[in-house]
């Protein structure tokens, strides 16, 4: 058995056991563990494509909701040196697995105190420090609208003025939950929509489509704008006229 070969198979093993551990956990608490089944690369990819484009300048990211680290091992090799990577993961367990990646991973040799992991809702992440990119693997129509509307006012807090966050949001969820949820989960999956839609129009610099995930995603890039920092309704406003 040549060396590829253990190596294919040694990744093929890490993903059945990620996937196993995302539908215990989804099983035990949506809210900590957010999604049912870990980003696909081609999903990773475009949630990293801001920190990419900014290379090689130092930057200081946040990933929140890393989950068993799918987004996370995409974003350490792209770390250069200077930079800094904070990871905000509330489901213990997950956060776990996250600092035994941290401390094995070849990229960081030598330079572990770059990614720091806190077991945290990003709500409650206690940090004076703002951010260039942040990378959200919350799936955010598992929410409230309350909760929505905290999470996002808290990512833009974070954000330097025109950083960028990056999120994504499974397609036909929407549809999905009307046919089998009840009526008041479909309202609620609806609001969160309504509350996400304004910020899309205040602040979205992109949109992708990534059809190699289970399931097929949009991703978003929303920037924070240079200006004073005005909320999503009076952003989408001004950004009409």
């Amino acid at each position: 058995m040549n060396d590829w070969t253990t190596s294919h198979d040694r990744v093929l093993a890490q993903r059945h056991a990620e996937g196993w551990m995302f539908l215990l956990e989804a099983a035990r608490d949506l809210r900590t563990t957010g999604a049912v089944a870990p980003s696909g690369k081609a999903l990773s990819r475009a949630l990293t494509e801001p920190v990419r484009v900014r290379a090689p300048r130092p930057l200081a990211v946040l990933e929140a909701g890393a989950g068993t680290g799918a987004v996370t091992r995409a974003l350490i090799p792209q770390l250069s040196r200077g930079s800094r990577l904070d990871i905000v993961e509330a489901n213990p367990r997950f956060a776990q697995r996250l600092r035994h990646l941290v401390t094995g991973h070849p990229s960081l040799a030598g330079r572990s105190a770059q990614v720091n992991v806190h077991q945290t809702y990003v709500e409650d992440l206690d940090t004076d420090r703002r951010y260039d990119v942040i990378v959200s693997g919350l799936p955010l129509t598992n929410f409230t609208p309350v909760q929505v509307e905290r999470i996002m006012a808290r990512y833009l807090e974070l954000l330097h003025p025109g950083g960028t966050l990056t999120y994504f949001a499974y397609l036909g969820t929407r549809k999905a939950r009307a046919l089998t949820a009840s009526r008041a989960e479909a309202r609620r999956h609806a609001a969160v929509d309504e509350a996400m839609a304004a910020y899309q129009r205040g602040y979205a610099t992109g949109r992708w489509t990534v059809w190699a995930n289970l399931p097929p995603a949009h991703v978003w890039h929303l920037q924070r704008p240079h200006a004073a920092l005005q909320g999503p309704q009076h952003a989408a406003d001004g950004a009409s006229r």
